[in-house]
């Protein structure tokens, strides 16, 4: 009887690691940035019914990358654990950082197990606080490690270079034109430094909104109040797209 082929933990972890960083630079880039009322998700999609960002709960939302019906269960399973939470103890009970948790234990667990693939998704959980300082953005590589970012976070194929581009000229503060124009021009890089114009309509573009009075903070722009937004030069621009009367689109 042959011997059977030996492969080291290490090196059957590092296969599966390049396996599933392999299959989420297929996809497209996302990024996601705090600005002055929020968090702003930012993401190349020309796919108006497959969405990267949801609403999770009240205060929180989702982005992802990579093999789209993997995150999408992983998205249907934060709603549910939301919920049931929410409702078993109290609406304030559910956090970005305890969802964080939920998705790296299961990231985390399919991601060792020799019996299936690891899963080729990048996630990105923010949550909106009542000031800047509150706010939490948390991302979940494909392993199910945990890594608190601030400022601005890039997931996908090309994040490397996007999230270097966004951490020499994102600051605090920033106007949601400002930010939504910075996160447009960082997607718009190629690998070898030229740029290429994404059109207003094959971008998906959602905030965590803090100044809304509803519970729920999560909205998506969509329409004329994009195109506002990526035209906009000046803070009375600025004004005028954030007031209700605007093209949005919920969830």
């Amino acid at each position: 009887m042959s011997t059977p082929f030996y492969v080291s933990p290490q090196q059957a972890m590092a296969d599966r690691a390049e396996y599933a960083r392999k299959g989420i630079a297929r996809g497209r880039s996302l990024v996601v940035l705090q600005y002055a009322d929020g968090i702003v998700f930012v993401g190349e999609n020309p796919s108006r019914a497959l969405h990267k960002f949801s609403e999770i709960y009240d205060r929180i939302g989702f982005a992802a990358a990579g093999k789209y019906n993997e995150y999408e269960n992983l998205r249907i399973g934060g709603v549910r654990y939301a919920d049931l939470r929410g409702y078993t103890y109290d609406r304030d009970d559910v956090t970005a950082r305890g969802l964080a948790n939920v998705y790296a234990q299961t990231l985390g667990t399919i991601f060792s197990s020799a019996a299936e693939k690891p899963y080729e998704v990048e996630l990105v959980v923010a949550e909106v606080g009542e000031t800047p300082e509150g706010d939490q953005i948390y991302r979940l590589p494909h392993d199910g490690s945990i890594v608190d970012e601030h400022g601005s976070v890039a997931v996908g194929g090309n994040a490397e270079q996007i999230s270097s581009f966004l951490d020499q000229r994102h600051r605090d503060g920033m106007s949601l034109a400002e930010a939504l124009k910075l996160a447009v021009q960082a997607l718009s890089r190629d690998t070898n430094g030229s740029e290429r114009e994404i059109p207003a309509e094959r971008l998906e573009v959602a905030v965590l909104d803090r100044t809304r009075p509803q519970k729920r903070k999560f909205k998506r722009i969509v329409g004329r109040q994009l195109a506002r937004l990526l035209a906009a030069d000046g803070a009375s621009t600025e004004a005028e797209s954030a007031d209700g009367s605007e093209e949005t689109e919920e969830e």
